[in-house]
């Protein structure tokens, strides 16, 4: 049995395999003090040298907590407009057309405006990251409600069904699927957003500590916190991941009859 799992196992291993071997070639191939290329082996060192520093650990608390938060505001904010403008025709004919314009704006374009409206502060990262995780979360949310069955809210009218039991008994189920697609997507944004943002305004976090390795040529620093970001990010994806398959065991996507 063992054994059978350890061969199940291989394909996932294999795919590691290539990292590891350039990382040996690496080691193996570059100079102790490469001012460009570190060997991996510094990587560690610098890792504990940043520890000790007391910079690194609040560092990392201000990036993943802007993270997160922007992400809870981006799914409530996108999920509650997308329900709006989903459901209403109104809603949709009016605000469509800003909606575009305001998708299609560069991330980094945000930046100065938001330095305009709340200078260089917390709030600063906070909004952007909103602002650019938003857009997947609503497009997939309001798509989904408009794509409801009509038969369905006759149902909800027949039963004389509340707006709150309507929305929790047939929208609900309906976008929740759709809603887990838009904050797949939005995860990553949302964490080169928050990182992009600590580089150009140097607010606290991990971004600001790698852009001043980088101005004082401390290579081995860069690449440690480089390796620290991936594996943060891996483990924020495989925690979505659980947390998607909870929910779709609970409002499992819904087949739609061909018309």
């Amino acid at each position: 049995m063992r054994a059978r799992r350890f061969l199940t196992g291989l394909p996932r291993l294999r795919g590691v395999l290539p990292l590891v071997l350039l990382l040996a070639l690496w080691q193996v191939a570059a100079p102790s003090r490469s001012p460009y290329f570190p060997p991996p082996s510094t990587w560690w060192t610098s890792f504990e040298s940043l520890s000790r520093s007391g910079r690194l650990y609040p560092a990392l608390a201000s990036t993943v907590l802007t993270f997160a938060l922007g992400l809870a505001i981006a799914c409530l904010a996108g999920g509650v407009l997308g329900i709006l403008i989903g459901t209403s025709r109104a809603a949709r004919r009016a605000l469509e057309p800003l909606l575009e314009f305001c998708r299609g704006l560069p991330p980094p374009v945000i930046v100065p405006v938001a330095v305009l409206l709340l200078g260089y502060a917390e709030s600063l990262k906070l909004l952007v990251v909103v602002w650019v995780a938003m857009w997947p979360i609503l497009l997939n949310v309001a798509a989904a409600a408009e794509r409801v069955d009509p038969l369905l809210h006759d149902v909800a009218l027949s039963f004389r069904l509340g707006v709150l039991q309507s929305l929790r008994k047939i929208t609900l189920p309906s976008i929740v699927p759709p809603l887990m697609i838009g904050v797949r997507v939005a995860v990553p944004l949302a964490i080169i957003i928050t990182l992009l943002v600590e580089m150009i305004t140097m607010l606290p976090g991990v971004g600001s500590l790698i852009v001043t390795a980088q101005r004082n040529f401390r290579s081995a620093d860069v690449y440690a916190l480089l390796v620290l970001v991936g594996l943060v990010g891996f483990a924020l994806n495989i925690f979505f991941v659980v947390i998607e398959d909870l929910l779709l065991r609970r409002f499992p996507p819904r087949m739609h009859n061909a018309q």
